[in-house]
């Protein structure tokens, strides 16, 4: 009997395991990394206990550490969530070695799926459909030269014990396969400990759409119908659904692919949870791509639609259980939908981004799940995966649960980090998604997207109309004397008073003065105008402006008023003081660290004639490259970075003459 488990993870997903465990009457320890101290997940788990260090390599991913942790803390299994060590075949040999139960599927199987090569081969040999490619034991440039040739361009380079995007490349002529090559085996390398590489057809248009399978000790493996994962960016998935859209009115083809997937569990005899990967073709041909031996970001989704505790199911087969439910129990209801929040900027090649949540409030409501792994408050940290929570929608059918996500996007507040919910809202509301005729180019091909529109006149003022009179309420609540006399009083009855912000790359000037009847007249560009300020609290404020009524969720800190209102989105607006001081100029010809990141490459020195758009530096920030490229021809006059050096956000790294 499990009784206490230890959580080898971080996050949401950990806050996720121990929801359950505290339901089954499973006691929790959390293990955590330094920057992650103070994350809801530390506090929620029965104990916790502290790992030393701040990479991956140093806390989550250093097993001999947690299995020592285990035996000290006296659990029975160890749940490794996703990631880090989800998916390491020796870390869940080493757990049933040291006598601990490994909350997923064998070791045998994670090392047959673990990796590409052996998998693909074992899917043939078990007679399901796989994309042509290769995956050989010869990793020369000369060989998978030749093997793309074979296969056509374009090709797809994966890293053979990846996922989750990492170490995977398009490659579309033959040219350009050597240094794509090379970027992808670092990346894999940096993120799996492993470089090995494979190589795959690419498709330009095609869907992708898994299935959720679940397995035991008695030979029982059932599926749970699939989920659609085609809205990608960098490979990773952003938005899955249940049923696909793809499948819809099509019970036959739908079966083929439960089928195919239930085989490839077989083919393993797959034991607790795992997911089995397609590409799905315009044609209605699907080919395998992978097996996810773990529990997937996206569970949620297929919980929704069946109404089962995939986590409980977990435990229950790890203890040795069989399966709740046979084949025909299980059944789907309804649509579901999941989009992820990152700390990332979709505007700027969807860049990850560090930062604290200031502001983090959520819409809650029946039909809405959050599965977060923060609070406001919380820092988002350079050393893990960027991701802030998952948002989960579930209705009767597709159209209700996209307008159930649509709301719950834009009536929640999440400011402080840059991140994607105003991208997610553009494209749940774009034709093409809600058809639901769409591919993993989607992004690409509806590149409008990454271009929003500027703030317009009159959005600018309304919140920096509303930013000003709610600084003026709070200074206005803090007055000691002469409460009865009009706030913002001069000599001069014409005279009013005044505060500009910093909003959306400009200045907004905002004057305003206080009427006997409690309104304001403001003057923003030019036009006077009368607000009113009709309620304010700790968390709401209510303003009406030319007839106009808007509820602003709000929040001040010393050097900005943050505001959130559904339709025009969240703002951080920074109070430019009255005397600033002087600012220093960038150096002309200075090239700066994006964010905190770690250096991976230089690729020039002192004196190179570069041209534009030639790589200069190749930068690491949670777990991605980033290569900073020449804006203009020149010469390198100055490098101050070396490679593996951690730089700051904004620290200069090279300087060119232009």
């Amino acid at each position: 009997m499990i009784r206490k488990i230890l959580i080898a993870n971080r996050g949401e997903i950990a806050h996720r395991i121990i929801l359950t465990c505290r339901k089954k009457g499973v006691a929790t320890v959390a293990v955590f990394a330094v920057p992650d101290r103070d994350l809801p997940f530390v506090r929620e788990a029965d104990e916790a206990v502290a790992l030393k260090g701040n990479t991956p390599a140093e806390t989550y991913l250093d097993g001999g550490r947690i299995l020592e942790i285990a035996g000290q803390m006296k659990v029975q299994a160890i749940h490794p969530g996703y990631g880090f060590l989800s998916e390491n075949e020796g870390f869940a040999k080493a757990c049933r070695e040291k006598g601990f139960i490994f909350i997923g599927p064998s070791a045998e199987a994670i090392r047959l799926m673990g990796d590409k090569q052996t998998a693909k081969r074992l899917m043939r040999e078990a007679g399901v459909p796989v994309v042509p490619g290769y995956e050989g034991e010869d990793q020369s440039e000369e060989r998978f030269a030749e093997e793309a040739e074979r296969t056509g361009f374009p090709v797809l380079l994966k890293a053979s014990a990846g996922g989750g995007g990492k170490g995977m490349r398009i490659v579309r002529k033959p040219e350009d396969l050597p240094e794509a090559l090379q970027s992808a085996r670092r990346e894999a390398k940096a993120a799996f400990g492993n470089d090995k590489m494979l190589l795959e057809k690419y498709f330009d248009v095609s869907r992708h759409i898994e299935v959720q399978i679940f397995g035991d000790d008695y030979g029982n493996l059932v599926h749970m119908f699939e989920r659609e994962c085609s809205i990608q960016r960098r490979y990773q998935k952003i938005i899955e659904e249940s049923p696909s859209p793809a499948l819809e009115g099509k019970p036959e083809l739908a079966e083929q692919i439960y089928r195919s997937a239930v085989m490839a569990g077989k083919a393993v005899k797959y034991k607790n949870a795992g997911t089995v990967e397609f590409i799905f073709t315009p044609e209605g041909e699907h080919y395998f791509l992978e097996v996810n031996t773990r529990l997937q970001v996206e569970h949620p989704v297929t919980e929704c639609i069946t109404g089962l505790d995939l986590v409980d199911w977990q435990l229950e087969v790890a203890q040795g259980e069989p399966l709740p439910l046979s084949q025909e129990q299980i059944r789907s209801s309804g649509h579901a939908l999941e989009c992820r929040l990152y700390a990332e900027n979709p505007y700027d090649h969807f860049l990850p981004q560090t930062g604290e949540l200031l502001m983090f409030r959520p819409f809650e409501d029946e039909q809405v799940r959050w599965d977060a792994g923060v609070e406001e408050g919380s820092a988002i940290s350079v050393y893990f995966d960027p991701m802030i929570a998952k948002l989960i929608t579930c209705g009767k059918n597709r159209k209700e649960t996209v307008r159930k996500m649509l709301q719950a996007l834009g009536k929640s507040a999440l400011l402080g980090a840059v991140s994607n919910q105003s991208f997610l809202s553009d494209i749940l509301a774009h034709s093409e998604f809600q058809s639901g005729d769409f591919d993993t180019k989607f992004i690409e091909r509806n590149s409008e997207l990454l271009n929003p529109d500027a703030l317009g006149k009159e959005e600018l003022y309304w919140l920096a109309i509303t930013a000003a009179l709610c600084e003026w309420k709070i200074r206005d609540d803090a007055r000691t004397f002469f409460k009865s006399t009009l706030s913002g009083w001069r000599n001069s009855m014409y005279q009013m008073q005044f505060s500009e912000w910093e909003l959306d790359g400009g200045l907004v000037k905002v004057e305003y003065q206080v009427q006997k009847d409690g309104s304001f007249m403001v003057q923003a560009g030019g036009e006077a105008s009368v607000a009113r300020l009709l309620s304010m609290d700790s968390k709401e404020v209510e303003v009406e402006w030319k007839g106009w009524r808007k509820i602003f969720l709000y929040k001040k800190n010393e050097k900005a008023v943050l505001l959130h209102e559904p339709n025009l989105g969240g703002h951080v607006l920074k109070s430019v003081p009255r005397f600033p001081a002087r600012e220093e100029k960038q150096e002309k010809g200075a090239y700066v660290a994006p964010m905190p990141s770690e250096v991976v490459r230089v690729l020039v020195n002192v004196g190179d004639k570069v041209e534009k758009g030639d790589a200069l530096v190749v930068l690491s920030s949670m777990k991605m490259e980033n290569t900073i490229a020449a804006h203009s021809a020149g010469t390198v006059e100055e490098v101050f970075v070396e490679e593996r050096a951690l730089v700051d956000g904004e620290q200069m790294l090279l300087r060119v003459s232009e």
